[in-house]
């Protein structure tokens, strides 16, 4: 096709008496299925060399490549059509072997390996990165979980910092302090399960539990007490007491300060922040805090979300520990949804087209649900061989169905059309078993190069992706690989058993999936053979003479052209982005978080944590130390660009 394409471009005329179809028999081949389109280009080019005739076409001898892509074509073509002939004359032991080796490989999901630690997820292995995470954490702990809560008035710009607006703060607080969880009939309020700490009141009361835990709040001038708030004359000049400017503005959003005295005046958003101790532990790879995430979702976000309802004149973004695993998780549950509702499409797409839409002679729904339960036993079977071979299992990995569904459904087109063109004008009543069995294998052998090369190009692509650093992303592509290999050789073994089954099925007129039950024969459902369908006379009487045409070539070279050069300038301006948010969905209350987080509170970066080891190092240096603020100072603008 690419020489048709070349010649017709260029003006170089063909001799389409010779532009014939001629038919390779092999051995194990007692009937031509491979179709060969040969040509002979009549150059004008060179008068003195005279044009060659069809005898001297044939003559010429092959190339290397030619012979070499010969070799490859029946090596593949007679390896196909001895499988066919095996799975064609077996048809029931084909099945059978298939489900007891896909069982067997399924067996290895008792080994099935769950991550969900995002520093083994999204961190490079082996790499400086990881080395200097895990060194930092052997430092500094992870010791606490975080629980922040943003009140704003319920009307956007109103000032937070009156009493009315306070009280409905505190008794929200009183709420997440009071409230009571329970685990394995065991129960905890927020003081059994907070960081201890001092200075979380104004005036420090031992005997007030609250005093003893880490809380970050402007509420710690009344200590915590609504009876102390309502009797406060002045909020505003009590909470000026809190601390410096800057301390104020680490709690209070657009706040607003007096230019001639530096006091508060007002502020648009209160900042809670509270700080439980951590108690997670790792469990089969999977780092869970039972405790803690009970308190936080009965606890902390019930109060936090119903906070607006009961009290009228706030509204509150918060965020917890838990939220992103909740949110991201609860994204990855709704998609199993959607991958349920995919198959279910599947199925009807491919009963609706593989055959007739209508139940009887010329019906394939049993063929469709066929080709989803191809799908489904190379879905577990390979989620085993993975499990074995030890390769995690990430959240993204429930994904895979989607790719997979496309590549199964893709090759069990391509084996049930060649089925029926290997019938054409051929009534199914004048097949016996053996001339059926011979069929299912030269179909096989005609569709098996297509599936095989369209199989092995997604497999390569995903085995080579697997090599990536990141554990998720790696992982995800080696489950897909393996995967891939299933479909192959299932759709070879376990489909093309069942497409011989179902043509005996219809041989013998009857119904579809209820293949028991016989059909009264009708008229006018006498079969004639396979007739060529719409798709295909719409590809070869309109599609390829259009592009076959000299503005048709034009045309698509430059279509493709400006396709090609759009894709590099796209690739150019590819952005490159890691926030955590791309991943939430766009509905979900940690977005309001953030907006309400840029709003009141905004960053000017990333922080930057600089750690010195060794003791002795570090007391030499304690002068270079001591300056080291002033001399990183002013590089915001500039390189090392640090605030």
């Amino acid at each position: 096709l690419l020489g048709i394409i070349f010649a017709h471009f260029f003006s170089i005329p063909l001799d389409y008496s010779l532009f014939s179809i001629s038919q390779k028999q092999y051995p194990t081949q007692p009937t031509p299925s491979l179709i060969v389109f040969r040509f002979q280009v009549l150059s004008n080019l060179s008068q003195t060399t005279g044009t060659m005739t069809t005898a001297e076409v044939d003559a010429r001898s092959p190339s290397c490549c030619e012979r070499t892509g010969d070799k490859v074509d029946q090596t593949i073509h007679s390896a196909f059509h001895s499988l066919g002939s095996f799975c064609s004359h077996r048809p029931k032991l084909t099945i059978a072997l298939s489900l007891l080796v896909c069982v067997l490989c399924a067996g290895g999901m008792a080994k099935l390996t769950t991550e969900n630690r995002p520093e083994k997820l999204w961190v490079p292995q082996g790499t400086a990165a990881e080395a200097e995470q895990d060194q930092f954490f052997g430092y500094f702990p992870r010791d606490a979980r975080f629980e922040n809560i943003i009140v704003e008035g319920a009307q956007k710009g109103d000032n937070v910092l009156t009493r009315d607006h306070l009280i409905s703060v505190m008794k929200m607080h009183g709420e997440i302090e009071s409230g009571v969880s329970e685990h394995e009939g065991e129960t905890y309020t927020f003081t059994d399960l907070c960081v201890v700490a001092g200075g979380s009141c104004a005036v420090y009361d031992p005997s007030d539990a609250i005093c003893t835990c880490l809380v970050t709040s402007i509420l710690k001038m009344w200590n915590y007490d609504l009876e102390t708030l309502e009797a406060d004359e002045d909020v505003v000049a009590t909470i000026n007491k809190y601390g410096t400017k800057e301390d104020l503005e680490g709690v209070l959003g657009n706040a607003v300060f007096d230019p001639a005295t530096g006091d508060l005046v007002s502020a648009e958003a209160i900042s809670m922040s509270y700080f439980l101790a951590d108690r997670a532990v790792v469990e089969d790879r999977n780092e869970i805090d039972p405790i803690n995430e009970t308190w936080e979702e009965r606890v902390f976000l019930k109060s936090a979300s119903s906070a607006p309802q009961k009290y009228g004149n706030i509204n509150t973004n918060y965020l917890s520990s838990r939220s992103f695993n909740d949110e991201f998780g609860g994204e990855i549950g709704g998609d199993l949804i959607f991958v349920q509702v995919s198959y279910i499409v599947a199925f009807v797409f491919v009963g609706a087209t593989m055959g007739s839409k209508i139940c009887g002679r010329g019906s394939r729904w049993a063929m469709s649900l066929a080709s989803i339960m191809l799908v489904a036993l190379s879905t577990v079977a390979g989620f085993g061989i993975a499990s074995l071979a030890g390769l995690i299992y990430g959240p993204v990995h429930s994904v895979l169905p989607f790719v997979l569904l496309g590549i199964g459904v893709d090759d069990s087109f391509v084996i049930a059309n060649a089925f029926d063109r290997e019938r054409e004008g051929v009534p199914r009543e004048s097949e016996d078993d053996e001339s059926l069995s011979k069929r299912g294998a030269r179909a096989l052998a005609r569709a098996g190069a297509s599936i095989t090369v369209t199989s092995l190009t997604d497999l390569v692509a995903f085995a080579i992706s697997s090599s990536s650093a990141l554990p998720a992303l790696g992982s995800f592509c080696a489950y897909a690989s393996i995967n891939i290999f299933f479909l192959w050789a299932l759709s070879a073994t376990f489909f093309t058993a069942a497409m011989v089954i179902d043509e005996k099925r219809q041989r013998e007129n009857r119904r579809d999936i209820l293949c028991c039950l016989t059909r009264k024969t009708i008229r006018d459902e006498e079969d004639t053979g396979s007739k060529e369908g719409f798709i295909s006379k719409y590809f070869r009487n309109y599609h390829a003479p259009a592009i076959l045409s000299k503005p048709g070539k034009a045309a698509v070279i430059l279509l493709f052209s400006g396709l090609f050069a759009f894709g590099i300038y796209g690739t150019i301006k590819l952005p490159v982005e890691d926030s955590e948010r791309n991943f939430i969905p766009q509905d979900s209350y940690i977005n309001s978080y953030a907006t309400a987080s840029d709003t009141y509170f905004p960053t000017s970066g990333t922080s930057l944590y600089i750690t010195f080891e060794n003791g002795e190092t570090i007391y030499q240096n304690r002068e270079e130390l001591a300056s080291l603020a002033t001399r990183v100072s002013d590089k915001s603008q500039n390189p090392p660009y640090i605030a």
